[in-house]
């Protein structure tokens, strides 16, 4: 297998400044709807609570992706966009300590760095409010054909707002240039910018999504209608297979991804595993145990490990174990970063 130090990685998306506020217990309350899935957290209106910490990092899907590959050994680029101001500052300083080349991060003139708070409580999965700023402006014209020269890595990570539009554009010049490109899509863009991702998946090696999102685009590549007898599973198989995307099959829904372009479409399913389909069919890996500290970061762990060992030809389920690792280490710390694995660590993981 190559050595990730002689491979050169580019990844685009966005970078924040997270604050992160930890509520104790007896501070907030949780609601779970019987007739539906969602849960929320309730807090006291008009009270000032006292919270146990209040923390401040780096976070964002191009940044976390960019440390991601930075520690795994690939000589890695970030292309993100941040404000005029002591958050950009931060986030290029982090980011040089990692070090990641920010030659092509653009400052703003107009809008500020993006910014997330996260409220922390009991439950570990985080209410998270979000002025995405400067994230929201990447244009086309700053999308260029030398970016992705001698690249051998294109991670494209969530776009926001107008940022979005310039998707096609960034996947057919990567691909233009030789490079392995995998887009790990949020679930706005797939719902308002479906025809650019159907576009833009003609030039993508892997597409990376989670359950939510891959219904979301299911909804627009297949029409609905019962899972085909031969491809139930009965009794206690992987959920997604046995399921199917809201009345569509799994597996219809992966051929019809990989009919556009994609060798590989990995389908993560939180707490049950994730699913890794090709023209040829479908590997589950669970997703293990860890404790969890905060799972914000986790998809961006999962997705860009996954991507660094599939741009190197590794088999499927490699794939999958070192990206399960990487992820379970990312819940077990408080942000998104500060669990990010080095590639020994990874390769001890898999191999244990």
């Amino acid at each position: 297998m190559k050595d990730f130090s002689r491979l050169n990685a580019l990844t685009i998306g966005s970078a924040t400044i997270d604050v992160i506020a930890s509520v104790d217990d007896r501070d907030i309350e949780r609601m779970t709807m019987h007739n539906a899935t969602s849960s929320f957290l309730l807090l006291e209106e008009g009270r000032k609570i006292d919270v146990s910490s209040i923390k401040s990092s780096v976070g964002g899907g191009g940044t976390n992706s960019a440390v991601a590959l930075a520690r795994l050994g690939y000589q890695t680029t970030a292309l993100v966009r941040i404000g005029k101001d002591l958050e950009g500052d931060k986030i290029r300083d982090v980011l040089a300590l990692e070090k990641i080349n920010t030659e092509l991060m653009i400052t703003d003139d107009n809008l500020p760095t993006g910014q997330a708070i996260m409220v922390m409580s009991h439950v570990r999965n985080p209410t998270i409010f979000t002025n995405r700023g400067s994230n929201t402006a990447l244009r086309d014209d700053e999308i260029k054909p030398d970016l992705f020269k001698n690249r051998n890595l294109v991670y494209i990570a969530s776009l926001s707002g107008n940022s979005a539009a310039c998707l096609t554009k960034i996947t057919r010049l990567a691909k233009e240039a030789g490079a392995f490109v995998a887009t790990n899509p949020g679930i706005r863009q797939i719902t308002y910018w479906s025809g650019d991702i159907i576009e833009a998946l003609s030039h993508v090696d892997l597409l990376s999504i989670n359950a939510v999102e891959a219904e979301q685009l299911a909804l627009t590549l297949l029409p609905k209608g019962q899972l085909a007898q031969s491809e139930r599973i009965s009794g206690d198989g992987p959920e997604l297979l046995e399921k199917g995307l809201g009345g569509r099959s799994f597996e219809s829904f992966i051929r019809e991804v990989c009919k556009i372009g994609p060798k590989i479409v990995l389908v993560t399913n939180g707490a049950e595993g994730a699913y890794a389909g090709t023209p040829d069919g479908i590997r589950f890996h669970p997703a293990g145990k860890s404790e969890v500290s905060n799972t914000a970061g986790a998809g961006d762990a999962f997705a860009t490990t996954f991507s660094a060992y599939a741009a190197v030809n590794k088999d499927l389920d490699i794939c999958l174990k070192a990206a399960t690792a990487n992820a379970l280490s990312v819940i077990a710390a408080p942000d998104t970063q500060g669990g990010l694995l080095k590639k020994t660590e990874i390769d001890a993981a898999v191999c244990a």
